[in-house]
Protein backbone atom coordinates (compact mmCIF):
# COMPACT_ATOMS: atom_id res chain seq x y z
CA UNK A 1 0.00 0.00 0.00
CA UNK A 2 2.51 2.38 0.48
CA UNK A 3 3.98 1.54 -2.39
CA UNK A 4 1.71 2.39 -4.25
CA UNK A 5 0.40 6.27 -2.41
CA UNK A 6 4.68 6.75 -3.16
CA UNK A 7 4.30 6.17 -6.24
CA UNK A 8 1.09 8.02 -6.96
CA UNK A 9 2.99 11.33 -4.93
CA UNK A 10 5.70 10.61 -7.23
CA UNK A 11 3.56 10.74 -10.65
CA UNK A 12 1.50 13.48 -9.32
CA UNK A 13 4.82 15.99 -8.35
CA UNK A 14 6.05 14.74 -11.93
CA UNK A 15 2.51 15.55 -13.56
CA UNK A 16 2.75 19.25 -11.93
CA UNK A 17 6.21 19.72 -13.32
CA UNK A 18 5.07 19.22 -16.84
CA UNK A 19 2.21 21.20 -16.64
CA UNK A 20 4.82 24.56 -16.21
CA UNK A 21 7.16 23.82 -18.71
CA UNK A 22 4.60 24.81 -21.59
CA UNK A 23 4.97 28.43 -23.30
CA UNK A 24 2.07 30.17 -22.06
CA UNK A 25 1.50 33.79 -23.27
CA UNK A 26 2.40 36.12 -20.60
CA UNK A 27 1.54 39.44 -22.32
CA UNK A 28 1.02 40.88 -25.45
CA UNK A 29 1.75 44.78 -27.34
CA UNK A 30 -1.37 45.36 -27.59
CA UNK A 31 -2.84 43.98 -24.56
CA UNK A 32 -5.71 41.46 -25.22
CA UNK A 33 -9.34 42.52 -25.57
CA UNK A 34 -7.86 46.62 -25.48
CA UNK A 35 -8.68 48.78 -27.39
CA UNK A 36 -6.11 51.82 -28.97
CA UNK A 37 -6.42 54.85 -31.05
CA UNK A 38 -3.02 54.69 -32.75
CA UNK A 39 -2.98 51.47 -35.15
CA UNK A 40 0.28 49.54 -33.76
CA UNK A 41 3.09 49.06 -36.18
CA UNK A 42 3.64 45.42 -34.77
CA UNK A 43 2.30 43.13 -32.39
CA UNK A 44 4.67 41.69 -29.80
CA UNK A 45 3.66 38.45 -27.78
CA UNK A 46 6.21 37.75 -24.99
CA UNK A 47 5.42 33.63 -23.29
CA UNK A 48 6.56 32.08 -19.90
CA UNK A 49 9.42 29.81 -21.84
CA UNK A 50 11.65 30.03 -24.78
CA UNK A 51 10.13 29.65 -28.13
CA UNK A 52 12.05 27.16 -30.91
CA UNK A 53 11.90 29.98 -34.36
CA UNK A 54 10.89 27.44 -36.78
CA UNK A 55 7.77 26.22 -35.38
CA UNK A 56 6.23 28.78 -33.94
CA UNK A 57 4.34 31.38 -35.75
CA UNK A 58 1.35 34.40 -35.05
CA UNK A 59 -0.65 36.01 -37.85
CA UNK A 60 -3.04 38.78 -37.60
CA UNK A 61 -6.21 39.14 -39.00
CA UNK A 62 -8.74 41.93 -40.07
CA UNK A 63 -12.71 41.31 -39.73
CA UNK A 64 -12.95 39.88 -43.01
CA UNK A 65 -10.02 37.06 -41.93
CA UNK A 66 -7.55 39.04 -44.49
CA UNK A 67 -4.21 39.04 -43.12
CA UNK A 68 -2.80 41.98 -42.00
CA UNK A 69 0.63 41.00 -41.01
CA UNK A 70 3.69 41.30 -42.69
CA UNK A 71 4.25 37.77 -43.13
CA UNK A 72 6.87 36.18 -41.02
CA UNK A 73 6.97 36.56 -36.92
CA UNK A 74 10.67 37.09 -35.58
CA UNK A 75 11.37 34.93 -32.46
CA UNK A 76 13.86 35.47 -30.22
CA UNK A 77 14.02 33.72 -26.79
CA UNK A 78 10.63 34.29 -25.36
CA UNK A 79 9.08 36.72 -27.55
CA UNK A 80 7.62 36.93 -30.86
CA UNK A 81 7.37 39.72 -33.24
CA UNK A 82 5.13 40.37 -36.12
CA UNK A 83 4.82 43.45 -38.39
CA UNK A 84 1.67 44.90 -39.31
CA UNK A 85 0.58 46.86 -42.66
CA UNK A 86 -1.45 50.26 -41.90
CA UNK A 87 -4.65 49.14 -39.75
CA UNK A 88 -7.71 51.09 -40.20
CA UNK A 89 -10.25 51.29 -37.58
CA UNK A 90 -11.73 47.92 -36.32
CA UNK A 91 -11.41 44.65 -34.53
CA UNK A 92 -8.55 42.23 -35.47
CA UNK A 93 -7.40 38.73 -34.09
CA UNK A 94 -4.35 37.48 -33.25
CA UNK A 95 -3.60 33.68 -33.54
CA UNK A 96 -0.17 32.37 -32.43
CA UNK A 97 0.90 29.01 -32.34
CA UNK A 98 4.27 28.13 -30.39
CA UNK A 99 6.51 25.75 -29.64
CA UNK A 100 8.75 25.61 -26.48
CA UNK A 101 12.44 24.55 -26.95
CA UNK A 102 11.57 22.14 -24.85
CA UNK A 103 8.92 20.98 -27.63
CA UNK A 104 5.61 21.83 -25.64
CA UNK A 105 3.07 23.19 -28.01
CA UNK A 106 0.34 25.79 -27.03
CA UNK A 107 -1.77 27.85 -29.38
CA UNK A 108 -4.27 30.55 -28.98
CA UNK A 109 -5.93 33.90 -29.45
CA UNK A 110 -7.01 37.02 -29.03
CA UNK A 111 -8.40 39.98 -30.37
CA UNK A 112 -7.80 44.12 -29.83
CA UNK A 113 -9.62 46.99 -31.45
CA UNK A 114 -8.12 50.19 -33.66
CA UNK A 115 -10.47 53.13 -32.67
CA UNK A 116 -11.61 55.80 -35.13
CA UNK A 117 -10.02 59.08 -34.49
Amino acid sequence: MRKVILISLLLAALEGGAAHAHAFLDHASPLVGSTVQKPPRAVTLTFTQSLEPAFSSVQVTDPGGRRVDQGKAQVSGNTMRIGLKALKPGSYRVRWHALSVDTHKTEGSFTFTVGGS
